[in-house]
């Protein structure tokens, strides 16, 4: 069974809504940890984690050791590369970053003890959890990039985007706010554009070629990505704007 890290606790029913507990990830640990980053989970990880446990603050931007002027959430940051260039680049944006693969979270909290990074806040385990917790209206913006593909045709439930998880993301995002999705897989783009064009609460922002093919500027890359191009597949970034 895959290691699990310690919760600070995982919500039940928060604000009247049922927690969606639906596992949209796969393994939680790898190779074993470095003595640093072992060491940087159990100390600073559980002043980072999202307090689930507690109900969720009203101004979202008091998460923060830092005043922050929005809040911007990563689903799934992998090994943390575009949260902690976001975060550093961004000291005025609160970033809540959520990612169940332990090896991913400590590499980040390598980053933001080097970095001093002061507006990062995190949750190691389904990122669902996180958005039932938030208020309506709360984030400016939510960043889907590469999430796990799940290519077997029986596993596609479990992609991230599907028809709940957007009606959950538009009830947390404010009205103009962007969901920003990268993905090397032409389904899984194909199958996000058609669940986008039947709703009446998002819109895609594409108006050229160029507005999907190259990544928002300034941008870090990812590992998955350099991997995907490695691979010969052609990521795509899509915008989705909140109406």
């Amino acid at each position: 069974m895959a290691e699990r890290l310690p919760q600070s606790g995982a919500p039940g029913h928060e604000h009247g809504r049922p927690s969606r507990e639906r596992r949209l990830h796969g393994r939680q640990k790898g190779h074993p940890l470095r003595a640093r980053q072992a060491d940087l989970v159990e100390t600073l990880l559980p002043r980072l984690r999202v307090p689930l446990d507690e109900p969720c603050p009203a101004d979202l931007k008091s998460l923060f050791q830092a005043p922050v002027e929005a809040v911007h959430l990563e689903i799934g940051f992998g090994g943390g590369e575009h949260l902690a260039f976001r975060a550093g680049d961004n000291p005025d944006i609160g970033f809540i970053g959520c990612e169940p693969f332990v090896n991913g979270v400590a590499k980040v909290l390598v980053e933001v003890e080097e970095r001093a990074l002061a507006n990062i806040r995190l949750h190691d385990d389904d990122a669902c959890q996180v958005i039932d917790w938030l208020p309506d209206a709360a984030l400016d913006r939510v960043w889907l990039l590469y999430p796990d593909p799940w290519p077997k045709r029986r596993h596609r439930k479990r992609r991230f985007l599907s028809g709940d998880n957007l009606d959950a993301l538009a009830r947390v995002m404010k009205p103009g706010a962007e969901l920003r999705f990268a993905t090397d897989i032409a389904d899984y783009a194909d199958r996000s554009l058609r669940l986008i064009a039947g709703r009446d609460d998002f819109e895609w922002t594409a108006r050229r070629g160029d507005d999907w093919r190259i990544p928002w500027q300034p941008w870090p890359g990812t590992r998955y990505e350099a991997k995907a191009i490695k691979a010969g597949r052609m990521p795509c970034y899509l915008t989705f704007r909140r109406l």
